[in-house]
């Protein structure tokens, strides 16, 4: 039983990326989608695709990787900010700034999905789900 599905999706991002695997397969979810497609517009990965795979055809997502030189990974860091046991909730002006502006953090708010940058253009605040630099 997984008890925290964002956290195993940053975790299998992560580890794929330090074998410098060119793509790594999740178990499909709406917000996992919606964090790929986010990390996919801020330029940490290259490509998110929803799409059957497996012995069992299940749908998963097929995360593309993105590399620069020497095979670097784009992102130097994935972080869970809320988690299961302790949640995380900031209001539009206490979003933290992610290595002065350099990262990038993600929210739920109640307009769905958004960047640190995007939440704080539109005064919002929501639930501090991950950061990534």
């Amino acid at each position: 039983m997984m008890t925290d599905p964002v956290a195993d999706m940053l975790t299998r991002i992560r580890n794929a990326s330090l074998a410098r695997h060119e793509m790594t397969h999740i178990p499909h979810s709406k917000l996992k989608l919606a964090i790929a497609q986010l990390l996919k517009a801020q330029g940490y990965i290259a490509d998110v695709r929803s799409e059957k795979w497996g012995p069992q055809n299940r749908d998963t997502l097929t995360v593309v990787l993105k590399y620069g030189r020497d095979r670097q990974a784009a992102f130097r860091g994935l972080r869970r900010v809320s988690k299961p046991g302790r949640r995380v909730y900031v209001g539009y002006d206490k979003i933290p700034r992610v290595l002065s502006g350099l990262g990038v953090s993600i929210l739920s708010t109640s307009h769905g999905l958004m960047t640190d940058s995007d939440a704080r253009r539109k005064k919002f605040g929501g639930e501090l789900l991950c950061e990534v630099w």
